[in-house]
């Protein structure tokens, strides 16, 4: 499984407007197994993703979606930065199949 952790940085104010576009995922993402976006607690404008999917091809083929191009574009004016990202190989968790 690949797995993808970010934190996403919104322009000032702005992070609430910004997590009610991604909290939602674009749904029926094929390959998506888990798709979370939470608040940083040490930066009032900051989101982390952490995203699992059956393996990166999946994560490649997901941002040509619709639904995901068009929360990429309400989304794109809110965001300052991304200051962080990591790629992972997930090994497993609750809710997930056995890698």
């Amino acid at each position: 499984m690949y797995g993808l952790i970010g934190r996403i940085v919104a322009h000032p104010g702005r992070r609430d407007e910004l997590a009610a576009i991604l909290a939602p995922g674009a749904g029926g993402m094929p390959g998506c197994l888990s798709y979370v976006v939470a608040e940083d607690p040490q930066n009032t404008d900051a989101l982390w993703i952490t995203e699992v999917w059956t393996d990166q091809a999946a994560h490649r083929t997901s941002l040509q979606l619709a639904a995901v191009q068009a929360a990429i574009a309400r989304g794109r004016p809110l965001i300052a930065g991304f200051d962080n990202r990591v790629e992972t190989t997930v090994l497993g968790g609750i809710g997930l199949p056995t890698a």
